[in-house]
């Protein structure tokens, strides 16, 4: 497995000569920069850059990366990205600690916290109340991509399509056969993250609000933290509602 070079290939793809500050030379054979390009706008030499994408060079320097991820015009989840896929495997696990699945079980607002491979491991009774996906036990990108009703539910389905492929490659950092068994699955059975994934996208921050189309309580509007445990691979996302607003009376419906 080359997860740098995979990574450097699919990003190159996306940047145009244009992005680049580079002279429209005409129609390309293939899309994005050449190696030579990027490894000029990098400022390293081609022959390392080609070691790179071939995988004979896999520690580049702190300042090399910093470099490409300029190049490629990476935000900083990308190249936050790029040096995880540079830095030692970490294979730490563990259970979800006590106090943090105290926090969600018992919160009052929509509340949940999933591990390294996107398994729900706790949630709030209004949490699953919003929508079955969040009910421990279930994957959230297995649901997203696969269950039909999800779809209806999120009436930005294709922004958010994106997004949960973007925070699942933003775990492929980290070694996991199991991660790598569900991306193989979600690959063969959903055509929309095949065609995504390729992108190599990568987030791991969420929009700071949320449109819900419940069934029962109509659309809510709703703001989102996303928290990342310290210690651990784990997630905890809390919902909230603009006070005395429709969603906030919907919500306590729901409750």
């Amino acid at each position: 497995m080359n997860a740098i070079g995979d990574f450097l290939r699919a990003r190159r793809a996306l940047v145009s000569p244009a992005d680049a500050g580079l002279p429209d030379a005409g129609e390309r054979r293939v899309p994005g920069l050449r190696r030579e390009e990027l490894a000029a706008a990098a400022g390293v030499s081609v022959d390392y850059y080609v070691r790179l994408e071939q995988g004979r060079d896999r520690h580049p320097s702190t300042q090399v990366l910093d470099a490409l991820a300029r190049a490629l015009k990476l935000d900083d989840d990308g190249a936050a990205h790029l040096h995880r896929l540079a830095a030692p495997p970490r294979t730490k696990r563990g259970d979800l600690p006590r106090g943090v699945r105290e926090l969600v079980e018992r919160n009052p607002a929509p509340a949940l916290a999933w591990g390294h491979r996107m398994d729900v491991l706790a949630a709030s009774p209004l949490a699953v109340a919003l929508t079955p996906m969040y009910r421990p036990g279930t994957n959230l990108a297995r649901a997203f991509f696969l269950d039909p009703s999800v779809r209806q539910l999120h009436p930005g389905w294709e922004a958010m399509a994106r997004n949960v492929t973007a925070l699942v490659r933003a775990r492929t950092a980290v070694p996991d056969p199991g991660l790598d068994e569900l991306i193989a699955e979600l690959t063969e059975a959903s055509p929309d993250f095949a065609r995504l994934w390729p992108r190599h996208d990568v987030r791991t921050t969420a929009a700071p609000r949320k449109v819900f189309r419940h069934r029962l309580a109509g659309e809510l509007t709703l703001g989102r933290e996303l928290l990342n445990v310290p210690g651990g691979e784990w997630t905890v996302l809390i919902y909230h509602a603009e006070p005395g607003s429709r969603s906030a009376n919907a919500l306590a419906r729901l409750g």
